[in-house]
């Protein structure tokens, strides 16, 4: 009788102080530790034992360690190739939320900005551009999104075309005008807490177009903002559609 309460007692003292010494152990010690127990231990990894010790999930044998945050949450983190794959979960969207934005959107909004280049033709301009076929995916295809905004849309649209004269007009045509202003229109759009993407672009389009460069700083105006008008016109036409003519 004795003898067993002294073995109970050992192996009660022996439980508490690795308990201690487990919750006083850096990370790098308890990845070791579970480690040796894995290698060293046959029926841990059988049967996978798992004990949790100060929010890390310690799996004894297999040597899994999920951290607080992910266990807090209950999601576990995204490994290998999770990102290269679509959103679990999300379902594609009804035919008609992909007709309208493509349909009443692009193609009008490409048709008209085609038809207003004929009537510019006589005088040497042109309001269609490419960074205005961005702002399309932007404003048709998530009209919800920060970056569809109309502060962030005609912000960005202005002052990003003007600091791309600004960046010519000093450093001239190069890769350092380039560099410069891309750099001035992305701090930009953080400050003014404007981003809209297809902005950053028209800094690099000023610079490296020729014919654009008689427009000066009348560039910040037109053609960018100028076509983000008709866009944002015909963005409210397409959100129109999609919700009130479905199928």
């Amino acid at each position: 009788m004795g003898i067993q309460i002294g073995a109970a007692y050992c192996q009660n003292h022996r439980m508490m102080m690795m308990s201690r010494w487990l919750h006083s152990s850096s990370s790098s010690q308890l990845l070791c530790f579970c480690s040796q127990i894995g290698n060293n231990s046959r029926k841990n990894k059988a049967f996978g034992v798992q004990r949790s010790v100060g929010g890390r999930k310690l799996g004894f044998g297999s040597t899994t360690v999920v951290s607080s945050s992910s266990s807090s949450t209950g999601v576990a983190e995204p490994i290998g190739w999770d990102e290269w794959k679509p959103e679990k979960g999300s379902k594609s969207p009804p035919l008609s939320d992909v007709f309208w934005p493509a349909a009443a959107g692009a193609f009008v909004a490409m048709a008209a900005l085609g038809k207003m280049d004929q009537l510019l033709a006589p005088k040497g301009l042109s309001i269609t551009i490419a960074p205005l076929g961005a702002v399309c995916a932007v404003l048709f295809a998530s009209p919800s999104s920060p970056a569809a905004r109309k502060y962030n849309v005609f912000m960005a649209q202005v002052g990003c075309a003007a600091l791309g004269v600004l960046a010519f007009s000093v450093f001239g045509a190069g890769w350092l005008a380039r560099g410069a202003g891309l750099a001035a229109a992305i701090a930009f759009m953080i400050y003014t807490r404007s981003l809209h993407p297809p902005a950053a672009s028209l800094p690099l389009l000023f610079i490296d177009g020729a014919k654009l460069h008689g427009l000066n700083f009348w560039y910040a105006f037109f053609p960018g903002a100028a076509g983000c008008v008709l866009l944002c016109l015909i963005q409210e036409l397409v959100c129109y559609l999609k919700d009130n003519f479905k199928f």
